[in-house]
């Protein structure tokens, strides 16, 4: 038996799981297929930018964040060798505070919410195949993991979500826009005991370094470099490498978890170069890392997911039948995209690139704070009236 959607997302972590919430919303019959089960970890940054937090505050599930144990964010610390600046958080826009859930928190949180929309969530199961039929992709092939059961399911649109590597993108042959050449490898652990109130960016010669206070008391405490040395010092293996890294670039933080063990296993992540891809075509889109993927030394990621997901979401509800006018409506999302990322990915390729002095890197991050603002309004006016010209540009 073959069931027919308005839309399948293929990929159900954060930017899927949004995605498919808002169509869900807008009265959309949706299809969520997730490889994971639910609940599970993922490699990832944690931290929420403003544009993010505002994000979960318009619909509805900051509260739920919260109640999960993690802590507001109210400061970032920003140390250049020995000297350290402090940035209050500032109250705007609805958002008094930024916020790192666990993944095992987010994730779940908007598969709950798709699901309690509507949507409905089949995993874990793979996706093996696209339907195409003249040049057009009308659905689905894959497999139920937990029985191998076979399943094929068809839609107006089929949406990749399933990150960096996607198969959707793949398989449709998206055009690359911009390859970035810049990328730094990090490895992670969770500690207790630090400073729950701020994020702390720490920054030395070629090295950085990150704590970033998220759920169950823990903090995420990261430490990176250039790919290519990365590659070098993990022949010694995660721990030296993190213990070196972390000396260097915060020297303070090092000493103060010198004792501690890390709560399960470090995880390490070797770095590869950015791309903004092109997330449109005749019967599929792409959204998060699927077309749009950064380094995560400026830690933007999830903000740019779900800042996405809202963007794709309004374009197929303009549109929701296909034709050529769902095919203009994703073009404009296209091209929204590509406003708001362009001068992040820019200034995320020169940091990531670990080529800086500390003088050129608090340029590098004053650009990189102005070059968030336009999400934000951009966020702030899609209720409005004059959305459309807005998003325009």
């Amino acid at each position: 038996m073959t069931d027919h959607y308005d839309a399948i997302v293929v990929g159900g972590r954060a930017a899927g799981a949004a995605t498919a919430m808002l169509l869900a919303r807008g009265g959309l019959r949706v299809l969520v297929i997730e490889a994971t089960r639910r609940g599970t970890d993922t490699l990832s940054t944690h931290a929420l930018m403003r544009g993010g937090v505002l994000q979960l505050h318009r619909w509805g599930l900051l509260e739920t964040v919260t109640a999960s144990g993690t802590p507001a964010i109210v400061a970032t610390e920003f140390g250049y060798g020995d000297d350290v600046e402090t940035v209050d958080i500032r109250s705007a826009d609805g958002v008094s505070a930024l916020f790192a859930p666990r993944r095992t928190v987010l994730d779940t949180l908007l598969q709950d919410a798709a699901r309690a929309s509507g949507a409905e969530i089949r995993s874990p199961a793979i996706v093996t195949d696209l339907l195409t039929e003249r040049g057009r992709v009308y659905g689905v092939e894959g497999i139920v993991r937990s029985t191998g059961a076979p399943f094929r399911a068809t839609a107006t649109l089929t949406i990749g979500a399933d990150g960096r590597g996607s198969m959707v993108a793949r398989t449709v042959d998206a055009q690359f826009l911009r390859r970035g050449a810049a990328s730094g490898g990090i490895v992670y652990g969770y500690f207790p005991g630090l400073g729950r109130d701020r994020y702390r960016w720490a920054y030395g010669s070629g090295v950085a370094a990150g704590v970033v206070p998220t759920g169950d008391g823990l903090a995420c405490v990261w430490a990176g470099t250039s790919a290519a040395r990365f590659d070098t010092l993990r022949s010694r293996g995660l721990e030296s490498t993190f213990r070196l890294l972390l000396a260097e670039a915060a020297p303070r933080v090092a000493r103060s978890i010198a004792a501690a063990s890390s709560a399960g296993a470090l995880r390490g992540f070797p770095g590869a170069p950015g791309h903004l891809r092109a997330c449109a075509g005749p019967g599929w889109a792409l959204v998060g890392d699927a077309a749009y993927y950064k380094d995560p030394i400026t830690a933007h990621g999830i903000t740019d997911a779900l800042r996405d997901a809202e963007l794709l979401a309004r374009a197929v509800l303009d549109a929701p039948h296909g034709g050529r006018s769902q095919a203009d409506a994703l073009l404009g999302y296209q091209n929204t995209r590509d406003r708001l990322s362009t001068e992040l990915f820019d200034i995320t390729e020169r940091i990531a690139g670990y080529r800086w002095s500390l003088a050129e890197l608090r340029g590098h991050l004053r650009v990189l704070s102005q070059a968030m603002r336009p999400e934000v309004d951009a966020l702030l006016h899609l209720d409005t009236p004059d959305e459309h010209a807005l998003l325009a540009g």
